[in-house]
Parts: C-alpha cells; structure tokens; sequence
C-alpha cells in the first residue's frame, strides 16, 4: 500500500523504490475514492504537483486523460465528478484530446448529482468542478468557445431540483467570462448562447415554488454580469481581463434577466 501522506510530507518526491506506472495507477484509484480523507487528500495534492511539474511523463498523462474521460460515466458520484478535476490538471498543463472534450459535453448537463458537499462522501461539486474544466477548455485552440457556451447553457437549463447552494453559481459565471475573454469570439456567439436560455424560462409567467434549475440560472447570469462590467481574473495575482462585446453581453444579458423574471 501506498503511503501518500508520506510522500506528501516528504516534498512529493518520486519514491525509488516504485514505478510510476504504479504509482499513477494508485494515484488514478484515490482518486475514485468514496473516503473524502483519501480522494480529497494527499493524493489530489501530490497528483496536482507532479501533473503541474512534468513528473509524470506526457505519454502517462495521455492514457491518465483518457481514464479521466472514461469516467465521466462511472457509476459512483465522487469517481465521475472528481474526473474533471484531474482532467483540468492535464488541460492546464498543455495535454489535449479532442475525445476528452466530448465525454465531457455529454457528461456535463447530464449530470443529475448536483450535491455539493456529502456528509460520507464529502465535496462532490459536480457543477464547480465541472465549471472549472469548461472554462479551461474554451481557452484552449483545438475547443471552439462556443461549444463551451452553449454546454454551459445546457447545464443552466437542465431540470434539477437541486438548488446551489456551495458556489456553484459563482464558479459557473467565472468559467463563462472567462471563455468570453478568449481572443477572437465574434459577437453572436459571445451573446447567442442565451437564446437557449431565454426560450427555456421566459415566459410570462413562472412557476411557483421557483424551479431550481430557474434560480440557479438567475444568481449564475446575474454575477456575470457582474464580470461582465468588471472583468474577470485569470488567476488570483492579474488584474481583471475584459471581456470581448463587453457592452453586448451586458445588453443581452439583462434583457434575458428580463425576460425570465417578469410577471
């Protein structure tokens, strides 16, 4: 068995004494883990370093990748919503697969656990964590901003009766401006993606008790908005990167915000 807090406490140093075909294979197992203490632990920790890091060769990350998308579809909630967290790892290192992408679409908006946090299973996060990876997609060359949009479209608009409750609004509305920051994203498709959303919930009038795929959209758009007119930060030392058709986005924007909560 593989002592991770070990080797966590030791600097994350490669133990001589194992392959890395074996450690990444325990590594990819945590990971699966329905014990918040192993999955969200040191493993995550020393995973995250080594991907960052080059430690584990590309050709490794690859097939790591490939499992990560594979997952997405696996029967236990914390295997499929940790899945993104790896792939963002690799995303943001340089790795890249167009069939990553495509697991992901399918799984996203799909999704029905959209728990936050378990008290057996602890953070699951399904929506943040899977936010967190569309906004990394839509800034890589090979992935189509819109693609990304309209996924997040789809998720917002999805039936649930889970209410967000853990910041999944925020994390959501980050990723989206931070797709709209990526250079070279024409209008239409800056704004077009909430023609899905406007249609799915406006109307004239909403139904009450409020839906809770209606109230998750509205706090979601409403903060970007927000960084609509402020910006967004890539990462936590820049400061705020506009976002492209900045006074269109606004505009359509509101009048989605609108159109959803008039009476």
């Amino acid at each position: 068995m593989i002592d991770w807090n070990s080797i966590e406490a030791a600097g994350r140093t490669v133990p001589a004494d194992r392959p890395m075909n074996e450690l990444v294979r325990d590594l990819s197992r945590a990971l699966a883990d329905p014990d918040p203490l192993v999955r969200d632990g040191a493993p995550y920790s020393v995973l995250a370093s080594w991907i960052a890091d080059g430690v584990i060769d590309a050709p490794r990350r690859l097939e790591l990748g490939d499992e990560m998308a594979a997952r997405l579809s696996h029967q236990e909630v914390q295997a499929r919503t940790f899945a993104p967290l790896v792939l963002d790892m690799l995303v943001t290192r340089g790795d890249f697969r167009p069939g990553w992408a495509d697991a992901f679409e399918r799984w996203y908006p799909a999704e029905e656990d959209l728990r936050g946090h378990d008290e057996k299973l602890g953070w699951l996060h399904a929506v943040a964590h899977g936010a967190d990876l569309l906004g990394t997609f839509g800034l890589r060359p090979e992935v189509d901003p819109a693609r990304m949009l309209r996924l997040a479209a789809a998720r917002l608009t999805a039936p649930t009766g889970s209410v967000w409750d853990q910041l999944e609004d925020d994390r959501l509305a980050r990723a989206v401006a931070r797709v709209l920051t990526r250079p070279g994203i024409d209008e239409p498709n800056a704004t077009g993606w909430l023609d899905r959303i406007a249609t799915a919930f406006g109307s004239d009038r909403i139904a009450t008790p409020v839906p809770a795929q209606v109230s998750n959209c509205l706090r979601t758009l409403r903060l970007l908005y927000v960084l609509a007119d402020r910006g967004v930060r890539l990462d936590p030392a820049s400061p705020p990167t506009p976002l492209h058709h900045r006074e269109a986005l606004k505009s359509r924007l509101a009048d989605t915000l609108d159109r959803i909560v008039k009476r």
